[in-house]
């Protein structure tokens, strides 16, 4: 399907942590089938794809997360999982940019990651490929910076698949049209610098590429 100019209107952006189990080992813990964590960026953390993401403030140790993210076109509260497919618009690339070292204290001490991921342009996003198109539960997700491979690994390995995910996540909200979910990321997770370009996907929908650009002045 060919690409449209058309907008998709964010309304929240939800994020899963630790839905791959490679990734969970190299954060230093071990997978066990609890229940997801969910944590959340601002609707207009959201970055267009090819753009230049300004290096965050309060940060030494900026890091890439590729992710499957979904696209719902529907919403709704306790959405079973039989049901949850129905409510997804699309699926993109994403990458869900963290400042490792404040998400690290925060763990450390016990409080929320809101400082760590939730930041200004933390969340660039390829183009949205329609749902018609199919839903991936499997397919090659990777990341590349400066063309060498830091991440690679299959959608399939996810922990929590996403009708699984959206059953969760409507158990907790009110699930709207607009929402996007960022489904986790797999092992590689590493830091960036200014200067670097970040190219990577999922099988079968847009590749999404960014640099890092210098802080933003003022």
């Amino acid at each position: 399907m060919a690409a449209t100019p058309r907008r998709f209107p964010v309304h929240r952006i939800y994020c899963v942590g630790r839905n791959y189990a490679d990734h969970v080992r190299e954060m230093g813990a071990e997978p066990e089938r609890a229940p997801p964590v969910f944590f959340t960026k601002p609707a207009d953390a959201v970055v267009e794809n090819g753009a230049a993401v300004a290096y965050p403030p309060a940060t030494a140790n900026l890091q890439h997360e590729i992710e499957l993210v979904v696209a719902l076109g529907s919403g709704g509260r306790d959405i079973a999982v039989a049901r949850a497919l129905d409510h997804v618009f699309g699926y993109a690339a994403g990458n869900d940019l963290t400042r490792r070292d404040l998400q690290a204290a925060a763990k450390a001490q016990g409080q929320p990651w809101d400082a760590a991921k939730g930041f200004d342009c933390s969340a660039p996003l390829a183009a949205i490929r329609p749902a018609a198109a199919g839903h991936p539960t499997h397919g090659r997700i990777w990341l590349e910076v400066n063309g060498v491979l830091r991440q690679e690994s299959d959608v399939s390995q996810m922990l929590w698949d996403v009708p699984h995910i959206i059953a969760a996540l409507s158990r907790l909200f009110e699930l709207r049209a607009g929402d996007l979910i960022f489904t986790g990321t797999p092992a590689g997770v590493g830091a960036l610098k200014v200067g670097d370009r970040i190219v990577g996907g999922v099988e079968g929908l847009e590749v999404l590429q960014h640099s890092v650009a210098a802080a933003a002045a003022g």
